[in-house]
């Protein structure tokens, strides 16, 4: 399984380490999205900068949503508008190929070269529920948020 990976919080007073972070995982704003593979090198990742992103195992049906609805290719043309019937990516014979390879680990979203490897959300709709600035385990959003899939459907 993947990790669907927001950043939740901006830019001011992050110190350099955890800036330097955050654009190894392709989040340089607030409200980007990214998919990352479950491996113990991205898991201690997430936990360093836990202060500024929530994460959650991704299921297909929410990578899906997010390729087709935020999905950028490299030339800044929306995936959906521009692949109606036709190959999605380079080797992909449609976006649910491509998610079933993401979603199981199979390649790094970030490698594949045709989609960027980041989406642009906006704020939720409806507002957060609960308070930003916390863990989950506190009452907050920010940490291993099982409630991230309910938070991104509301962001797109």
């Amino acid at each position: 399984m993947a990790f669907l990976v927001v950043r939740m919080r901006g830019t001011v007073n992050v110190p350099y380490w955890a800036i330097t972070t955050l654009k190894n995982l392709n989040l340089d704003k607030k409200f980007s999205a990214t998919l990352v593979p479950e491996t113990s090198n991205y898991l201690g990742m997430l936990k360093k900068i836990n202060q500024w992103v929530a994460w959650s195992k991704a299921d297909s049906e929410i990578v899906k949503t997010l390729i087709e609805k935020r999905g950028k290719k490299r030339n800044l043309k929306s995936v959906s508008k521009t692949n109606k019937g036709s190959e999605n990516t380079e080797g992909y014979k449609g976006i649910e190929e491509l998610v079933d390879v993401v979603v199981n680990d199979k390649i790094k979203f970030s490698d594949q070269n045709n989609i960027k490897p980041w989406f642009s959300l906006n704020p939720p709709k409806g507002g957060f529920k609960k308070n930003t600035k916390k863990q989950f385990s506190d009452g907050g959003i920010l940490g291993n948020n099982k409630d991230l899939l309910e938070i991104v459907k509301k962001m797109l």
